[in-house]
């Protein structure tokens, strides 16, 4: 079965409390905000979300404001190169808040930003008017990302989405009238009572919007969720093992067939138009995590905020940080990391840069994981680098657990 795995979220070790590190020289490019505030809470998300109505909004934007200051004064920033806003359903905040939210970003990252930067905004199709786009526009954001799933009408209501299909194409439509250029489209596929030939319709209108890139994912049944209480009670019905494998092979094939590069496991782009936020956790690198249940990777330092809301907001008003969790990296972790993030890219884990990063030859640390998973055919290997084959696409889990201890 293929498993594939967005981003890594465990592998901390609490601590009651702990000394942040002193600054230093280095410098942070990318920052992750978090807007966990969600109209509608769909079956399949565990990503940190709360239903909207009576949350504490405006307090959490405050204190979202107080964590971007003094992350900058404990550690930090030359430059600001990628800034992604995910959620929960950003674009769920009312026009008011989104020009509050959005002003707190220039506020405090404004002066640290690249002209050049990549400014990304998740948007559910439903949620997004167009004076929502403007200001979106206005603030700087040039890539959307809308959570599109699935063109079958019967099949979003069944996995709890509130759009349909022609909301989708009206909302991008709209947003290329007021300029946007760089657009992605989320899929997901292997969706209860999914057909591989209703993948195909999907993927067929996908194609149809023009749009700069596309992340396909397979469906993932996580606890906490209304699929995985079904799927525990025998009322969730999937597709077969060897659908799946069937609807990614189609994935990969018609991405390819219109013009879209696959250069990560899930994703697909327009020659230009990777994410370069996401590249910073594939490449792994390092970012701020702002916001209720962030994860952030500074100095070595993987940090996990307060996911619940009042939680959060009390810990920024206490010490000003809202980390519960943290996890000081050893250099074979480190090394880790730097192989199996690296492997989801298409381009694989580069041995110049991983000597550069670790002072330390690729082989002599991974030569006999490397060897057992070129044999299996698997991994390919060149002098320059190793990535995987087309037959590990299909079985990337298994590779990356070879590297881990």
């Amino acid at each position: 079965m293929i498993i594939i795995v967005r981003n890594r979220r465990g592998g901390f070790d609490s601590h009651p409390f702990f000394e942040l590190n002193e600054k230093s020289d280095w410098m942070v490019n990318s920052v992750y905000l978090h807007i966990p505030f969600c109209e509608h809470i769909c079956h399949y998300c565990d990503f940190n979300k709360f239903y909207i109505k009576n949350q504490p909004v405006e307090d959490y934007l405050k204190a979202m404001e107080k964590e971007m200051e003094l992350s900058i004064a404990r550690f930090g920033t030359e430059e600001v190169q990628t800034i992604f806003v995910g959620g929960g359903t950003p674009t769920s905040l009312t026009v008011k808040q989104l020009d509050r939210f959005l002003n707190g970003i220039h506020n405090h990252f404004g002066k640290y930003i690249n002209p050049k930067i990549e400014f990304t905004f998740e948007a559910n199709p439903s949620h997004l008017s167009k004076d929502k786009l403007l200001l979106l526009a206005e603030a700087g954001v040039n890539r959307l990302s809308f959570g599109v799933q699935v063109f079958d009408d019967e099949l979003l209501e069944k996995i709890g989405r509130t759009h349909r299909a022609v909301d989708v194409f009206q909302t991008i439509a709209l947003a290329k009238e007021i300029g946007f250029q760089n657009i992605n489209a989320d899929l997901i596929y292997s969706l209860p009572g999914q057909t591989v030939e209703g993948f195909k319709d999907t993927l067929k209108q996908a194609l149809s919007l023009g749009v700069q890139h596309f992340s396909g994912y397979s469906l993932q049944i996580e606890p906490k969720t209304v699929f995985y209480n079904l799927k525990r009670k025998g009322k969730l019905h999937l597709p077969t093992e060897d659908e799946e494998v069937e609807m990614y092979t189609v994935l990969m094939d018609e991405m390819a067939s219109h013009g879209y590069n696959q250069y990560e496991i899930s994703n697909f782009s327009k020659h230009g138009f990777e994410s370069r936020h996401n590249l910073t956790y594939w490449n792994n690198d390092e970012y701020f995590g702002i916001g209720a249940g962030a994860h952030s990777y500074v100095q070595g330092v993987r940090r996990a905020n307060a996911a619940p809301l009042n939680q959060y907001i009390s810990l920024i008003k206490e010490t000003g940080f809202p980390y519960i969790e943290e996890n000081v990296l050893t250099e074979r972790e480190r090394m880790e990391e730097e192989v199996f993030l690296g492997l989801r890219k298409t381009s694989g884990v580069s041995k110049e840069i991983f000597y550069q990063k670790f002072g330390k030859d690729l082989n002599s640390v991974f030569g006999n994981e490397i060897m057992t998973e070129v044999e299996k055919g698997l991994l390919d290997e060149s002098p320059k680098s190793i990535k995987l084959t087309r037959k590990g696409l299909f079985l990337g889990n298994e590779v990356f657990q070879s590297f881990l201890c």
